[in-house]
């Protein structure tokens, strides 16, 4: 089994709050890690998503610490929808 991780970048407009999250996030660009492995067919390979990752803090702000956190993507999306509806 082959497995990988697909970087990519979101935007939030305005602070943010994810559950499990202990407070909310600054409104940023921040990195999120799709895990995937491969599921191999007779013909085709095909990939399913294993975990998703944010990456705190945002991309521009600098500081000694930064940790990856696992999300559901379903969450994710919803905050992203909620953050692309506000004024």
């Amino acid at each position: 089994m082959t497995s990988r991780t697909t970087p990519t970048v979101v935007r939030f407009n305005a602070p943010f709050m994810l559950p499990g999250f202990d407070a909310p996030q600054p409104a940023g660009e921040y990195r999120v890690d799709l895990d995937e492995e491969s599921l191999e067919g007779a013909s085709r390979i095909a990939w399913r998503r294993v975990a998703t990752f944010i990456h705190l803090p945002a991309i521009s702000v600098k500081g000694p610490t930064q940790q990856m956190v696992q999300i559901e993507p379903a969450l994710l999306e919803a905050a992203l929808d909620k953050d692309r509806r506000q004024p």
